[in-house]
C-alpha cells in the first residue's frame, strides 16, 4: 500500500505553533493549491488543504513560515474522529507532514503577499496559458541528440 502526498502551494495564513500536554509542538495549517484555470473560464479555483507537522517541523514552520509563502509538504494523508462538543462525531482527513521546505526566499515571499500570478501551460494546446516569466527557461538552445544516445 502507498499512502504518500506531496503538495505545493501558499500557506493561508501564518503558522501557530502550540504544545502538546507532553511538551511536542505541533503546527496546524492550510495550503492552498491552484488548480488549472482554462481559458474559457475567469473563474479561478483552488483546493484547501488541511495540514499538520509536529516537533521540529512544527517549529520550523513558526519560525520562518508566514502566509502567502510558496511551500512543499511531503507526508501522508490521514483521517481521525473525535466526538464534538455538541456530542456529534466529527471526522477529519489531513496530511501529516514529514518534511516542509520554503520554495522561495523571504523577500519574494513578502514582495508577493497578496499576488498570485502562478499559471501552467499544457503542451496539447488544451486551453491553458504560461505566464510570461517562464519564457526565461527558452533559451532557444536546440539538443543535438541521435536517436543512438536515447535508452528507448
Amino acid at each position: 500500500m502507498i499512502n504518500r502526498v506531496v503538495l505545493v502551494g501558499r500557506l493561508t495564513k501564518d503558522v501557530e505553533v502550540r504544545k502538546t500536554q507532553t511538551g511536542l509542538s505541533v503546527a496546524s495549517f492550510t495550503v492552498a493549491i491552484n488548480r488549472r484555470a482554462s481559458k474559457d473560464s475567469q473563474d479561478r479555483q483552488a483546493d484547501f488543504i488541511n495540514c499538520v507537522a509536529w516537533r521540529n517541523t512544527a517549529d520550523f514552520m513558526g519560525a520562518y513560515c508566514k502566509k502567502g509563502a510558496l511551500i512543499g509538504v511531503e507526508g501522508r494523508i490521514q483521517t481521525r474522529n473525535y466526538e464534538g462538543n455538541d456530542g456529534k462525531r466529527v471526522y477529519v482527513t489531513e496530511v501529516v507532514s514529514d518534511s516542509v521546505q520554503l520554495l522561495e526566499s523571504r523577500s519574494v515571499s513578502a514582495g508577493r503577499m497578496n499576488e498570485d500570478t502562478m499559471q501552467f501551460t499544457s503542451n496539447d494546446n488544451s486551453g491553458y496559458e504560461a505566464d510570461s516569466s517562464f519564457e526565461d527557461f527558452n533559451s532557444g538552445l536546440s539538443l543535438d541528440i541521435s536517436s543512438d544516445d536515447l535508452p528507448f
